[in-house]
């Protein structure tokens, strides 16, 4: 059985790192605290759970950090989290079972990361990030922000999952380094170009989000994913100054990079239920349903976009087209997913009525 290094960089973490630690503990062989600068009980909450703390000065690069980190290690895998990430007891189960059989061949291994669900349990957001990677590679973090870990070789697909249970977040510390590096000049990869817009936007300067976005895309060295993300992020961009004509061209434009995505199929779909084109926004949300990214894929997957989003809008569109039938089987397949939505138990309500009066029953003949 392979031995494991936990490594987690740190900084007033005393919401969340215990709740972090308890799930993966048992799990590992050695664990590395890497603390930024923490005020808090961070460090005493981790000597409950080990003596390899350290203390690296904060210098605005996630991964320079994250790279110190993993100079700690000294077992045969590295595993790698953040203080408010967990495994569910499942996964728990899942990476014990990953741990005893794993292949010392095997070079990093990718682990599915929920980053949201709903109050029925249901994963709505998730990607896969290389999690578990063998400590002699050398595998290192690249960018000062949104940092990735660059891996080759023998990579396999596992089915654990890590969940992000986030308590609290600092919305300002990754534009505030974005912005530092801008003005010291620093040049942006393509990457930190998308990510940057990302902040921009999330933080309502639109017109400079709009800007970054299409220098990214002018590089044509993006990610296919991340393409895909700028153009529907380009085409919220321009809903939001009300250029319905610019937002229509990003939304189209994403169909250049790789095939129709959930997501821009139900943003279609809404610009023509806004027209009162109830048949061609059927259309859009019934390719929606239909449209599947691999679970392979390592881009961000909205599952909310190809199952409750389009069947609770097929069920409205229909409904307006009086084709009651085909709304309430698209309720049907929406309530699936949220069984107890007050937008499915009214629909299901109003539409079993509907479909009574059609059939003549309760009328005044």
């Amino acid at each position: 059985m392979v031995s494991i290094s936990l490594c987690i960089i740190v900084k007033n973490e005393e919401i969340s790192l215990e709740r972090c630690l308890e799930s993966v503990y048992q799990l590992v062989d050695e664990i590395n605290i890497i603390d930024t600068g923490s005020n808090d009980q961070t460090k005493r909450i981790a000597r409950n759970y080990t003596d390899r703390i350290y203390d690296f000065k904060w210098i605005d690069d996630f991964s320079a950090a994250r790279n110190y980190a993993f100079q700690k290690a000294t077992k045969d895998y590295i595993l790698w989290l953040d203080a408010d990430d967990i495994l569910l007891e499942e996964d728990q189960e899942k990476f014990l079972e990953l741990k005893i059989n794993l292949d010392s061949n095997t070079d990093s291994v990718t682990m599915n990361y929920n980053l949201a669900t709903d109050e029925y349990g249901n994963v709505i957001t998730s990607l896969r990030r290389n999690r578990l990677v063998r400590r002699s590679k050398g595998f290192k973090w690249i960018g000062f922000v949104h940092e990735y870990l660059e891996v080759w070789g023998n990579i396999i697909n596992s089915e654990v999952a890590i969940t992000h249970k986030s308590i609290h977040h600092d919305s300002e510390r990754n534009l505030k380094i974005y912005e530092k590096n801008l003005i010291n000049g620093e040049e942006f990869s393509p990457r930190d170009l998308y990510y940057f817009a990302n902040e921009l936007k999330d933080h309502g300067q639109i017109a400079r989000a709009i800007n970054f976005y299409e220098r990214f895309l002018s590089t044509e060295k993006g990610w296919v994913e991340d393409n895909i993300a700028t153009c529907r992020n380009l085409a919220d961009c321009y809903h939001d100054v009300l250029d319905k004509e610019k937002m229509m061209e990003s939304l189209l434009r994403s169909f250049t990079y790789a095939s129709p995505r959930p997501e821009i199929c139900c943003r279609l779909a809404y610009f023509f239920i806004e027209k009162n084109d109830y048949r061609s926004a059927v259309f859009w949300y019934d390719l929606a349903t239909k449209t599947e990214v691999s679970k392979d894929n390592y881009g961000i997957h909205n599952y909310l976009y190809s199952t409750w989003i389009p069947h609770i809008q097929l069920c409205v569109c229909y409904d307006s087209l009086e084709d009651y039938k085909m709304a309430h089987y698209h309720n049907e397949l929406a309530g699936g997913y949220r069984p107890t939505d007050p937008k499915y138990l009214h629909n299901k309500s109003y539409l079993e009525t509907q479909l009574l009066i059609e059939d003549g029953v309760g009328s005044d003949s």
